[in-house]
């Protein structure tokens, strides 16, 4: 079965608290495996977005997404078009602890300001990652942010497991009309 058609119930975000969601994905390791597809533009624009990370307390982050690229060959749907193109995401480091921890804004002086942060811990011979979004003041943009990294999560599994990659746009659709019965009002 494809990642597309179907999501473990324990992959959907918790609602740690009324503005924060947080994803755990156990993944094959070493853990420097994993860091290197959350820090290194090459291989973060396979599944999230390109761009410069200054992977140091105070450094500049330029997450460069271009959605497009990320739906395994499929036109892009209309209700979607306006995301197909290339944008960027500026924001701040805030924490950087190499193969372990990083924290960061995303969406740096907009209004939907808010912070994400990746932490690595082994197990055995796979990775625990866990991202957690806070700051997520409106419904409407956790429902966008759930579905979002539900999506771009199962790209990143894709990859680290070899699998055939999912389109991101279904996967997307798919999701946030999920989150849209498991997030309160």
């Amino acid at each position: 079965m494809t990642a597309q058609a179907h999501a473990a119930d324990d992959d959907f975000a918790r609602l740690d608290a009324p503005d924060t969601l947080r994803f755990e994905r156990i993944l094959p390791g070493p853990v420097e495996r994993v860091w290197s597809y959350l820090t290194e533009p090459e291989k973060r624009r396979l599944w999230l977005a390109d761009g410069a990370m200054e992977l140091r307390d105070g450094g500049a982050v330029d997450l460069v997404f271009r959605n497009g690229e990320l739906n395994a060959g499929q036109p892009t749907p209309e209700n979607f078009a306006k995301f197909a193109g290339e944008f960027h995401n500026p924001g701040t480091v805030l924490a950087c602890e190499p193969n372990r921890l990083l924290r960061f804004t995303w969406e740096a002086d907009g209004p939907n300001e808010s912070e994400v942060t990746f932490e690595l811990a082994p197990r055995g011979e796979r990775v625990l990652l866990t991202v957690t979004h806070r700051r997520l003041v409106k419904r409407s943009t956790r429902l966008g942010v759930a579905g979002g990294w539900h999506a771009h999560l199962t790209l990143l599994a894709d990859l680290l497991e070899a699998r055939e990659r999912s389109a991101l746009w279904p996967l997307f659709a798919q999701y946030r009309a999920a989150y849209e019965t498991r997030l309160p009002e």
